[in-house]
């Protein structure tokens, strides 16, 4: 997702000199064709994340578009404070861009972990989230970050993401169906629609065929738009993220100030095992993110 990330947004930023590219001395590789093509739309400003999101700000105060890329939990948590009082508060348009979603970085440990990134942004007034799961929807959610000057918060993986292939057949808005079903619905945003997809081969052996829609977007118009499609029907939230404040918990908010008549149940990432480093593969088996968890989480909703 990050190669589709600065290639598409090298295409864009070459046809419209307001949009800036900012790192905090990361990106190597991935952005040395943006940096090498368009320099003087590309700053490095050195490991300072509090003053790279000020300036992103200023500069976004006075007509330009900086996306502000770096790691995790660094273009986040590090500079809350300047996200919150100069970004969200001034309503500026800047965008966040943080590689390597919930357990991308898993060897470099919980310092480098990006799994409460979400209930985090989802509490900044005027911040717009995205989540893709995929190359297609990257370019799909970078459309929509530009079509508004808000703030947003775009969260990707770092590399090896399959794409699901579906785009030319399944034309998607805030929300994509990536397979069609009738026997209930699995919802999920960003990376971890690969172990979704899994989950249904399995579920499929044992005659079950539930709807997989990826939410890209999330806002309050995809959820409701979810919430409609699963009106009287199972609905099983995955995200590779802590359960407090995340996707699902924002699928239970608002159905709960709806009224809606769907049956819910959510699976994520595990709290108490915060500590554990290992590959992302090894640590999303560990938190209990597998293919057969799901597959069996489904199967005990449905029955």
């Amino acid at each position: 997702m990050r190669n589709a990330f600065a290639k598409e947004l090298l295409k864009l930023a070459i046809d419209d000199p307001s949009i800036l590219l900012i790192t905090g001395d990361l990106g190597f590789g991935v952005l040395d064709d943006f940096a090498k093509t368009i320099p003087n739309q590309y700053i490095n400003s050195g490991i300072n994340e509090q003053s790279m999101m000020s300036m992103a700000a200023g500069l976004a105060s006075r007509g330009y578009r900086p996306f502000v890329y770096s790691i995790g939990n660094f273009p986040t948590f590090r500079c809350l404070e300047q996200i919150r009082n100069d970004v969200c508060y001034m309503d500026n348009s800047v965008t966040i861009v943080s590689i390597g979603a919930g357990l991308g970085y898993g060897n470099l440990g919980y310092s480098h972990h990006a799994i409460e990134d979400i209930s985090v942004m989802r509490a900044l007034p005027n911040m717009r989230i995205f989540s893709p799961g995929d190359s297609d929807e990257v370019l799909f959610v970078l459309d929509k970050i530009l079509v508004d000057s808000k703030p947003a918060y775009l969260r990707l993986g770092k590399g090896g993401e399959k794409n699901f292939g579906l785009i030319g057949k399944n034309p998607f808005n805030d929300l994509r169906e990536v397979t069609s079903g009738i026997d209930g619905v699995i919802a999920f945003t960003g990376g971890i629609g690969t172990r979704v997809l899994d989950a249904i081969g399995l579920l499929k052996e044992d005659g079950i065929e539930p709807r997989v829609i990826s939410v890209p977007a999330l806002s309050e118009v995809s959820i409701l738009e979810l919430l409609d499609i699963c009106q009287n029907k199972v609905l099983l939230t995955v995200e590779e993220h802590l359960l407090k404040g995340g996707f699902g918990s924002m699928v239970l908010e608002i159905a709960a100030e709806r009224g809606s008549n769907c049956k819910i149940s959510r699976i994520g990432l595990d709290p108490k095992l915060i500590s554990k480093l290992g590959s992302q593969q090894f640590l999303l088996d560990q938190h209990g993110l597998t293919s057969k968890a799901i597959y069996q989480k489904f199967k005990s909703l449905y029955s």
